[in-house]
């Protein structure tokens, strides 16, 4: 076998130096060749050719030609793995070479995931910071509520498990309305002015918050009754929440005035509320007799007594026709009626229509005078009643009545001289510019309501 060796190496020395005769070359590549010759021999019998590969992390799986636990011997291949966590870098498979070394390397590098971002609103916390296997548990401030999962796990190929979660507003606001309050009707309304402080509200998560309020607004006018006023709030991821309270106005009321007989009432107001005030008004032919007026107090109660509609009384034996005026003065309109004789025609036709609307005329508190004849046998007349002379011509001479025609001369309440007549009317004529020149409104309405009275 030594002798074998000495062979071979002459031989490669001659060969060597027959290439290199014809060129240039130094005697570097001598040395070389002297170091060559130092290649260690392969021999298949030492077990530790190669050092015992080791891999730091992960796990080393050999076979070697001799089988068994021989790691390092010439020709060994081995396996490499690594732990989990770990991230192989480098051959995954090496073979001992015979200049005692491996055909490779590798190492475990330890496998991190991307450091994850900050929720709004919300924080993490890992067990194991970013690495395999580490598990991120989030959570959100007060008033917040995890959207998604509620936690995240770092892979072994470095990547994170799930989505990020996100922290939602979905706790509502928090509000408290006022006490509830009543209020009395100021007197001669049906309304109370109601007012009250808005609402504080709050909310964990915002401090800006839409408050609204869905009813009336505080300090406006309120009718009688209850009225529930609400308010909403909400945040700024729209959770809302709401409250209410109950304001209750009260009108006082008296009892219900009954009207008196052969009258009426008129009222302000609401006819029996607080404050409102009632006049008694008489109907046609009837006076009033008694207070004119009641109001209704804060006790509930009526001021004064009832007042009664009598009949109406004239002094028909006066001896001025101002005083006879001053009797009907604001109470009755006056009808002359003045004729030659009795036997007049227009008088006679113009008597017959008046006898006919005698209750239409007291409807609209109209009283007729008759003035017939010439001296000495002149006459006046209201109904049955008969006027005094110096009567009769103190209306003939304020009103302008002449003795030698017929005439009629219509006088409001005030005693003007409003409209007259030369030929007999109708009681539709005569109706119709009385209601639509003479009388108020109230009494329009009034004597809307007794028309078919007379019917």
């Amino acid at each position: 076998m030594p002798t074998n060796r000495c062979v071979a190496a002459a031989a490669a020395a001659f060969i060597l130096f027959f290439f290199s005769a014809g060129a240039t070359t130094d005697y570097d590549s001598y040395s070389d060749f002297i170091e060559e010759d130092d290649t260690p021999q392969l021999d298949y019998k030492d077990p530790n050719w190669c050092r015992s590969p080791h891999l730091p992390n992960g796990e080393v799986s050999c076979r070697s030609p001799r089988g068994g636990a021989h790691r390092g011997l010439l020709g060994t291949r081995c396996e490499m793995t690594c732990d989990r966590g770990y991230r192989l870098l480098g051959r995954k498979s090496i073979q001992c070479l015979a200049n005692r070394l491996w055909s490779g390397s590798a190492y475990c590098r330890r496998v991190r995931c991307h450091v994850l971002p900050l929720i709004p609103q919300g924080r993490y916390s890992c067990t194991q910071g970013f690495f395999v296997d580490s598990r991120c548990e989030f959570t959100c401030r007060p008033g917040y509520r995890i959207e998604g999962e509620h936690s995240r796990t770092c892979l072994h190929r470095g990547s994170w498990s799930g989505v990020q979660p996100e922290c939602s507003d979905t706790d509502p606001p928090k509000i408290r309305c006022p006490l509830s309050r009543l209020k009395v009707a100021e007197p001669g309304k049906l309304t109370a002015r109601v007012s009250w402080d808005p609402p504080a509200a709050t909310d964990t998560a915002d401090k800006f918050l839409n408050v609204m309020l869905v009813d009336q607004q505080p300090g406006s006018e309120f009718k009688e009754g209850l009225h529930v006023i609400r308010y909403k709030v909400y945040d700024q991821a729209r959770n809302r929440a709401a409250c209410k309270f109950i304001v209750r106005v009260e009108v006082r009321r008296c009892p219900e005035l009954p009207p008196p007989l052969h009258g009426y009432l008129i009222c302000s107001s609401d006819g029996n509320n607080y404050g409102a005030e009632c006049e008694y008004l008489c109907d046609g032919g009837y006076e009033r007799k008694g207070m004119s007026s009641r109001v209704c107090q804060f006790n509930r109660s009526w001021s004064g007594g009832p007042a009664e509609c009598v009949p109406m009384e004239f002094k028909f034996s006066v001896q001025t026709v101002g005083a006879l005026l001053d009797q009907f003065y604001e109470k009755r309109r006056l009808l002359i009626m003045s004729a030659p004789n009795i036997s007049d025609p227009d008088y006679q036709l113009q008597n017959i229509m008046i006898q006919k609307s005698d209750c239409g005329l007291d409807l609209r508190h109209v009283t007729v005078v008759e003035l017939l004849g010439s001296p000495p046998r002149e006459t006046g007349r209201i109904k049955e009643n008969l006027l005094q002379s110096d009567v009769i011509e103190g209306l003939r001479q304020a009103f302008r009545i002449s003795r030698f025609y017929f005439s009629m001369v219509l006088l409001d309440k005030l005693g003007i001289d409003r409209e007259r007549f030369i030929v007999p009317v109708s009681s539709e004529e005569l109706f119709s510019y009385i209601d639509s020149f003479l009388m108020e409104e109230e009494e329009r309405e009034r004597l809307e309501l007794h028309r078919d009275f007379c019917d």
